[in-house]
């Protein structure tokens, strides 16, 4: 396993982070103090609001990524660009924004499997994979991640061959990245919207694995 740091950018980590942070904890409060004054007037229901969260978190965002990862699948051309510049390759499919600016495809195959954390707070490519799950910002995983990717991914029900080497990347303020999962088997003449629909968001952080169309259907 090899643990990925860019050990000169800690400070400037920091740094951004703390900027970061402040702009979306302030950001975070107001939308937060909005919703509960809409709430109160009837305007919102609470519940509704965390079925378009969750709609956006675990299914609108990630779509994005899943035709990165079906183009790059069915496309050598592009899969080839995505591995010199992933930003220029993402972005020719209108996928940019903040969060997404620098962004680095790194390619799972039989003999390597890639998983990514963010060790200092929870970097996430957003224009990609939508929120950041629950789990990619805890502490708990934070640390595992880059100690025993193993167990991790065991405790997410992916069990790869002892000889698959696990390397786990740092995401920073700099640099983001997004998994490109191994294509299922028997997938041979399915269309890029087909291709995109195995695509999960986990699979594309290294915590889960494609599906296949079997598990699709």
């Amino acid at each position: 396993m090899a643990h990925d740091h860019d050990h000169d950018h800690e400070h400037d980590h920091d740094h951004d982070h703390d900027h970061e942070h402040s702009e979306l904890g302030e950001m975070d409060l107001r939308v937060r103090a909005l919703e509960t004054v809409l709430g109160q007037k009837g305007y919102i229901d609470p519940a509704a609001l965390d079925v378009l969260i969750d709609t956006y978190q675990t299914k609108i965002g990630p779509r994005n990524g899943a035709r990165v990862v079906a183009k790059a699948w069915s496309d050598p051309a592009f899969a080839d660009w995505l591995r010199r510049d992933a930003t220029a390759a993402i972005a020719s499919l209108g996928y940019t924004g903040r969060q997404g600016e620098h962004m680095v495809a790194v390619q799972n195959s039989p003999t390597e499997h890639h998983m990514v954390v963010c060790t200092l707070c929870s970097c996430y490519p957003w224009p990609v994979l939508g929120l950041p799950p629950t789990w990619y910002k805890s502490a708990p995983y934070r640390s595992r991640a880059v100690k025993d990717p193993r167990g991790v991914l065991a405790d997410f029900g992916v069990t790869l061959p002892a000889s698959t080497a696990i390397r786990v990347w740092d995401s920073t303020a700099e640099v983001r990245y997004l998994v490109i999962p191994q294509r299922p088997a028997g997938t041979e003449g399915l269309s890029e919207e087909q291709l995109a629909a195995l695509v999960t968001r986990d699979s594309m952080i290294g915590t889960g694995l494609a599906r296949s169309p079997a598990e699709a259907a």
